[in-house]
């Protein structure tokens, strides 16, 4: 009998054996002939239209309000929450589908540490894109008395603070937000803790919001190059354009930084690879 209980023991125990799972082609074609990759992009366009459309929303409703009352609106907390909460909201409606990007840069993050392939990294960022510019005009035309006069919600750097603080800035922001994406959808974490899969939009939505607090002051807080992207093409103002280039570079350096830390430090990628190469007896 004991004998028995022994076995079923080390049964259970084997059972949450972990490997990990293999990396994502850099191509894959196969993907263009199945319908859930093609549901997964229209996702991301819609997640991303929806985000677009209520957070700038909030911004130039808290603008209009603060303007004849200074503790009128929801106040940066209030927008920081806006942008958080819909981060919150819809990675949890679209992860089981597309895996909740929302953000060119997390699908670039992604992308470096090998989980999704080169064409999902293209058609996302294209359909997120597509999708902030779609969300930011629903805006436009709903409040067109007050997009233009309130700065449409687009992405600037604001006067007193360097070029070097405002990319230092969105490099820093993006970094938060990639590396707790990498941490909280961990599938080592998701083998081992049952809960953490379902609480995964929970620390996302927070990373977000942490990072608006803190940047909001100095870039408007991109972290998102398609919501800057979206706001910039809708407004069309000079400036939002001088300054697009921040809002790219910025993220998708954050983002490469946080993917290499969370692979090759974190997850000791580099050294698993040395691993393996030296054990290889064809070497």
């Amino acid at each position: 009998m004991a004998k028995d209980v022994e076995v079923a023991e080390r049964g259970s125990f084997a059972a949450k054996d972990y490997h990990d799972p293999p990396p994502a082609p850099l191509f894959d074609s196969v993907e263009l002939t199945k319908w859930s990759f093609y549901r997964a992009v229209i996702a991301e366009f819609i997640a991303t239209l929806l985000f677009l459309y209520i957070t700038v929303l909030t911004v130039i409703g808290y603008k209009s309000q603060s303007e004849t009352d200074d503790c009128g609106g929801v106040g940066i907390l209030g927008i920081a929450w806006a942008f958080g909460g819909m981060i919150f909201i819809l990675v949890y409606c679209t992860a089981g589908i597309s895996g909740g990007h929302i953000n060119p840069a997390v699908t670039f993050g992604l992308f470096l540490a090998r989980k999704v392939s080169l064409v999902r990294a293209v058609m996302y960022i294209v359909a997120q894109s597509l999708g902030a510019i779609a969300g930011v005009g629903l805006v436009k035309a709903f409040q067109s008395s007050y997009y233009k006069k309130f700065g449409g919600g687009a992405n600037t750097l604001a006067d007193g603070y360097s070029t070097g603080v405002g990319l230092s800035a969105e490099i820093i922001g993006t970094f938060v937000l990639v590396y707790t994406v990498f941490s909280a959808t961990d599938p080592k974490r998701s083998a081992r803790d049952s809960h953490v899969p379902v609480l995964a939009p929970l620390p996302i939505g927070f990373a977000v919001f942490m990072v608006h607090l803190a940047t909001i002051p100095i870039t408007g807080t991109g972290i998102n190059p398609a919501r800057s992207l979206g706001a910039a093409v809708i407004f069309d103002d000079k400036k939002a354009w001088d300054d697009q280039w921040i809002f790219w570079v910025g993220p998708f350096i954050g983002a490469a930084i946080a993917a290499f830390y969370h692979q090759f430090i974190l997850r000791a990628g580099a050294i698993k690879a040395l691993g393996s190469f030296r054990s290889n007896p064809h070497n």
